[in-house]
């Protein structure tokens, strides 16, 4: 049994077709206000560009989750129980997983699902040097979207949902609901999720963290362009654009644009986009919530918020949340 958990894990890759990343750039583009998806800033580079701004010093978010994961993964491990099944997603480096795997009492399954296939594969390697024993499999998809997880016949522990960072947050309040949802009808019965939740703070702490003094984040907003010029073959001048961000108050959440510094036409895919001077692509919300604003979130899909964990300051939160049997 130990060599069979010890082979290496076969990808179940579900990536999305190219024709979806077309459809959704060209939807976005055409639209009064430009949008482009956020999950698209994930190809190899932009997985590497986000892993480096995770280390920068005005970006709290990470450090903080992971001081966090230091100080009470214990007690996260104690919720969610023996021989668990953890299904993480947008998995990454898998930085903080680590915390939480060697704190679990004999985990049955991890299932690292990442829309960046290469990244999932190079993390899932270092995992299966670091935790031999536990069974991994990886699932390269749009966690967004329905996707198949890997056959769990005859585990009997709890299968819970783990999503770190605060990616809930990209999700407009409504559709975060509705992302509850799926997440509760993924497997019949999910029995619990433990999320990661950013906390309402000022702007005057919250913008530094996304506009950093080294240009990274900008690097990896301009990266999207760069992904969509090499994927569906389209024009655009990246010196062209420029990375902004600002904190929405009346959303309660930080807006991540990039803007046009002139007039200009693009070509992408078969079609063209037209540019003014100062135009705005929005291309990531990220909101920002009170404890008692994602309780009613949970409480919207039938879940409650069972535990939470923050930092003394409380600019961050993981939050466990439970069904109903």
């Amino acid at each position: 049994m130990d060599k069979e958990k010890n082979k290496p894990a076969a990808l179940l890759d579900q990536q999305p077709e190219p024709d979806q990343f077309r459809m959704e750039v060209l939807d976005g583009l055409s639209r009064k206000r430009k949008t482009l998806p956020c999950k698209y800033f994930y190809d190899e580079r932009g997985s590497k560009l986000f892993d480096a701004i995770c280390e920068l010093e005005e970006y709290y978010l990470t450090r903080t989750e992971l001081a966090i994961m230091e100080d009470h993964a214990a007690a996260m491990a104690e919720r969610i129980g023996p021989a668990c099944v953890l299904i993480e997603l947008g998995s990454g480096s898998s930085i903080k997983t680590r915390i939480l795997l060697s704190h679990l009492d004999h985990p049955a399954m991890y299932v690292p699902v990442d829309i960046s296939r290469e990244h999932l594969l190079q993390s899932v390697k270092a995992l299966e040097k670091l935790f031999p024993s536990v069974p991994i499999q990886p699932v390269c998809a749009d966690f967004n979207d329905t996707f198949e997880l890997p056959n769990t016949d005859g585990i009997k522990g709890k299968f819970v949902i783990y999503f770190p960072g605060s990616t809930i947050g990209n999700l407009e309040p409504a559709q975060a609901v509705d992302f509850l949802q799926h997440l509760v009808d993924l497997k019949g019965h999910v029995d619990g999720m433990l999320i990661g939740v950013d906390l309402k703070k000022d702007r005057e702490f919250l913008e530094p963290a996304y506009n950093d003094s080294q240009q990274v984040t900008a690097a990896f907003n301009l990266n999207l362009l760069v992904r969509i010029n090499r994927e569906l073959g389209a024009d655009f001048q990246v010196d062209q654009f420029r990375h902004f961000a600002t904190y929405n108050e009346q959303r309660g959440c930080m807006e991540i644009f990039l803007i046009s510094e002139r007039e200009q036409t693009v070509r992408v895919a078969d079609q063209t986009v037209g540019f003014q001077p100062g135009e705005r692509i929005l291309t990531e919300r990220s909101y920002k919530y009170s404890l008692a604003d994602f309780s009613r979130l949970a409480t919207a899909v039938g879940a409650q918020v069972d535990a939470v964990w923050t930092d003394p300051e409380e600019m961050f939160s993981l939050q466990y949340l439970t069904l109903p049997v």
